[in-house]
């Protein structure tokens, strides 16, 4: 029996339409920030056994949440200030942070070099790749690093309702108490992804700095360790919050000469708490009102 082309057309069809789609998506996915999380697991309990990794996770995409750098927070004179980007500090100190991890193999590369120069940083972590990989956090703290919040599994704290902030911070501050001992004082959410009314929960409910950046050498899309570099010395000033992430090559292999040219830039390292404390409020100068000028009449009649 012959086949009869006018039955298998439409299916021809469809197989033509998803593949024509396919690249756009993909192209999408490779734009989006990266994370790298252990396999999908429940979230740790405070003083329960850690899970011990059985292999590197597996780089995956993140949610299509584009990672901008967010505007500063507009807060009057005198007001309580719950989120950061930078600060006003006196004296050319700044804070690297790193996002994203641990990573099994990377972050004990990047805590090596912190520690062949003295410096201190600031680690938000994944709750997921605590639990994975808590010697690698222990190790962090022990040397005196800030470890902060940064979500369970990276995802954004305005998307999934209210019931999304204490799901994704929980389980996380539990991991970090676990093998530091201590709970963290700031969280970074994931992609930038706020607004002042989870600004304020955080700060209320859970007792939270939120912290955001004001230097983004964009590591997470463009791997290359000069591009980071060049962009986070160029953008750098006293009082910035660098943001990277240690779960890119690019990142790590950056870093030696990142660090080396700030400091001979004469600039000096601190964890986020430390610089967080060394903020002033900005003086706003009171505008002076213009002087008013005669009108002709006035002058006309002047003595």
């Amino acid at each position: 029996m012959k086949t009869r082309p006018w039955i298998l057309a439409p299916s021809v069809a469809l197989l033509l339409v998803a593949a024509a789609c396919q690249p756009a998506h993909t192209q999408q996915a490779a734009n989006q920030p990266q994370v790298i999380t252990p396999p999908a697991s429940t979230p740790a309990k405070a003083n329960a056994p850690t899970p011990a990794p059985t292999s590197q996770p597996a780089t995956a995409a993140t949610p299509a949440v584009a990672m901008q750098t967010p505007p500063p927070e507009a807060s009057a004179p005198g007001q309580k200030r719950m989120s950061y980007n930078s600060c006003n500090v006196e004296g050319p100190y700044v804070a690297l942070t790193f996002d994203d991890g641990p990573h099994a193999t990377l972050t004990p590369k990047l805590l090596d070099i912190l520690k062949q120069r003295g410096i201190k940083a600031t680690f938000y972590v994944i709750g997921q790749s605590v639990a994975a990989y808590p010697d690698v956090v222990k190790r962090a703290a022990a040397e005196g690093h800030e470890i902060g919040n940064h979500s369970w599994n990276h995802t954004a704290l305005t998307k999934g309702g209210g019931s999304v902030i204490p799901a994704q911070v929980n389980p996380t501050n539990d991991a970090i108490v676990q093998i530091t001992g201590k709970k963290p004082a700031t969280l970074r959410p994931t992609y930038g992804s706020t607004n002042a009314s989870i600004n304020k929960r955080l700060n209320e409910e859970f007792g939270f700095k939120v912290i955001l950046w004001d230097v983004d050498p964009l590591d997470w899309k463009i791997r290359n360790a000069a591009h980071v570099t060049n962009a986070i010395l160029t953008h750098t000033k006293p009082g910035s919050i660098i943001l990277s992430h240690d779960i890119h090559p690019s990142t790590i292999e950056a870093m030696p000469a990142t660090i080396d040219g700030l400091l001979a830039k004469g600039f000096k390292f601190v964890t986020v708490s430390e610089l967080i404390a060394m903020d002033r409020p900005q003086v706003v100068p009171t505008p002076q009102p213009a002087p008013q000028k005669a009108s002709p009449k006035a002058k006309k009649n002047k003595g």
